[in-house]
């Protein structure tokens, strides 16, 4: 899996994970939101477009994430989900908590 990432504004990142998000790349994300909350990027979108596959180790590395990005004062948002990694958040229910956005642009103007 690879990832691109970019700043947004003073305080906002998105990381754009392409391929499959699995066990085998679930730490590689967390540990990159991590570092990206450590730099003072506290707005972490994860832009799932390039997507194509994630499991519940894929889900962890969000939810890890999210936890990172609140404890430092910010938060984690996920923007353009396909179709298969919307059902994996619905059928956990963590669409609730990860609500996903359809546009990068709407999730970083989401009020918190």
């Amino acid at each position: 899996m690879e990832f691109d990432v970019a700043h947004a504004g003073d305080h906002g990142a998105v990381l754009t994970p392409r391929g499959r998000l699995t066990m085998a790349s679930a730490g590689e994300l967390k540990a990159l939101v991590e570092r990206t909350v450590a730099g003072g990027r506290t707005l972490v979108v994860v832009d799932l477009d390039q997507t194509e596959f994630m499991d519940s180790s894929g889900l962890g590395a969000l939810v890890g994430g999210l936890r990172s990005a609140r404890t430092a004062g910010g938060d984690l948002r996920i923007a353009r989900a396909g179709d298969q990694v919307l059902t994996v958040l619905e059928l956990t229910t963590m669409d609730r908590v990860l609500r996903p956005h359809a546009t990068v642009e709407e999730a970083l103007d989401a009020a918190g």
